[in-house]
């Protein structure tokens, strides 16, 4: 599948290769940087799999100072840089280029302050998610960003693509999370970001960073949000007769002003893939499942599901199940978090990722059945449903060329219908490889040329992650 297009390789710079890797092994221990076919291997690529590039070297820095030094050097001998937190990018956000080095995080993975009076945590960028929340837990408290891969993602991955979860409905996504950064610039400058406090004077330069995709710089540390875990969470199981009743349900629920801690959507493929796998008690006499979680006192829960039992019910729900144990509450969520790898078993897919108004959702999921069906393909939803952040998965076979082409083009057309009905190109994935020939969907000629403006700033001659977010073409110079 070669759809996408990638720039040509600079001959220039791969007839330097062994230059290049001379010098770089000079800023770095031996064992931080790779050059042999086979260990670059494993960086070919990211969770967009269908595309592959060799880079020209892979560079694993332990230090903020080894960063700087590595793209500074970089910038000086005019080499693309690739930066990459974990690879579990679904939209191409890591995949490098043949004249690119890739600088990778993953050995600065270190937990270097816990700040509880304050709510803070200080990390390095390559520790996982799912760690933060590790080391806090036994405290009581949380990080709240939860993306499905947050056994594995990096912190500086989800900054690069303002990652989201589940529970992002009520804590919002990474953006929300985060207070600071150390960012590397491109000429190796190290620059503080935010810091510890709310909010900073001048220019929300933080703002800009979180969801550039590192085409401004890397991010090397951050200080992010630590939470209070709630009192008590119990989500509960709705059932419905079709997707379009599930889909009203959850813009009235919205539309009354409850906000959940999460509100999930699963159609009947997906759950019959994710109740194989997990074993996790979903109803399968339903076409449509609502996991719906509330947190709080037990009678704060009491009263809010009892509000979201009304109103599911004005709307056919069919079945309503509530977990009664943590054992059920796991299983629940094992579920849900293992959606995508279970699917990976019974076929191979694209996952989507756009965000439409919650009101256009009952629209918006016939829509994407009749327009998925169309190319004689099958398709499984499982979504955020309460920030309206689809994410069909759109199944067909790999190995097929044309069945490859006809699963791109349909996922392309379900990113413009998201447009069409008011909504965006992406919601947490990043725009990547994957979206950025239809940036011109959902952006004027102006608007793009002011974004490239403001990326040119940091990265004049679009050195950093240059095949990505923006189209090849009318690209801005500093």
């Amino acid at each position: 599948m070669s759809a996408i297009a990638f720039p040509i390789p600079d001959a220039d710079i791969l007839a330097r290769r062994d230059a290049i890797i001379a010098g770089l092994s000079l800023l770095v221990p031996p064992e931080a940087l790779i050059t042999s076919a086979d260990e670059r291997r494993p960086y070919e690529t990211d969770a967009l799999t269908a595309y592959r590039r060799l880079p020209l070297a892979v560079v694993l820095p332990s230090t903020t100072q080894q960063v700087a030094a590595v793209l500074s050097y970089c910038e000086k001998h005019g080499v693309p840089v690739v930066p990459r937190g974990a690879g579990t990018s679904l939209a191409g956000g890591a995949i490098p280029q043949e004249d690119a080095v890739v600088i990778g995080v993953s050995k600065m993975n270190r937990i270097l302050e816990i700040d509880y009076a304050n709510r803070v945590a200080k990390v390095q960028a390559g520790v996982t998610n799912l760690a933060v929340t590790g080391e806090v837990m036994a405290e009581g408290f949380f990080y709240a960003p939860d993306p499905s891969s947050q056994l594995a993602c990096s912190i500086g991955g989800n900054i690069a693509m303002n990652s989201g979860g589940a529970h992002c409905l009520k804590y919002g996504v990474t953006t929300n999370n985060v207070l600071g950064v150390t960012l590397v610039m491109l000429d190796g400058s190290i620059v503080e970001i935010g810091g510890a406090h709310l909010d900073a004077p001048g220019l929300d330069l933080l703002g800009l960073i979180v969801g550039s995709e590192g085409q401004l710089g890397i991010v090397t540390e951050a200080t992010v949000r630590i939470l209070r875990s709630a009192e008590g969470a119990r989500p509960v199981l709705f059932g419905f007769p079709t997707s379009e009743q599930a889909g009203s349900a959850v813009a009235a629920i919205i539309g009354a002003g409850i906000i959940p801690v999460a509100m999930e959507f699963m159609d009947k493929p997906a759950i019959e893939i994710c109740e194989a796998f997990a074993h996790a008690g979903y109803p399968m006499d339903v076409e449509a499942l609502l996991i719906i979680e509330v947190e709080g006192s037990d009678d704060e829960m009491d009263a809010q599901l009892a509000r979201i039992v009304a109103i599911a019910r004005e709307h056919g729900v069919k079945t309503v199940k509530e977990s009664k144990s943590a054992m059920e509450t796991a299983a629940i969520w094992k579920g849900r978090k293992s959606a995508f790898g279970a699917t990976g078993r019974i076929a191979d897919y694209i996952c989507m990722d756009g965000t439409i108004p919650t009101g256009q959702l009952p629209h918006v999921l016939r829509r994407m059945d009749e327009i998925v069906k169309g190319y004689g393909l099958r398709v499984a939803n499982v979504f955020h449903a309460g920030d309206g952040n689809l994410h069909p998965l759109i199944l067909y076979n790999c190995n097929d060329p044309v069945e490859a082409q006809k699963a791109e083009d349909a996922g392309m057309d379900i990113l413009k219908l998201c447009v069409e009905v008011g909504g965006c190109l992406t919601g947490e994935h990043g725009v990547g490889i994957e979206k950025r020939d239809l940036m011109t969907v959902q952006f004027n000629e102006a608007d793009l040329h002011q974004q490239m403006r403001v990326r040119a700033v940091f990265d004049g001659q679009w050195l950093l992650n240059p095949a990505k977010v923006f189209p090849l073409e009318g690209r801005v110079a500093a």
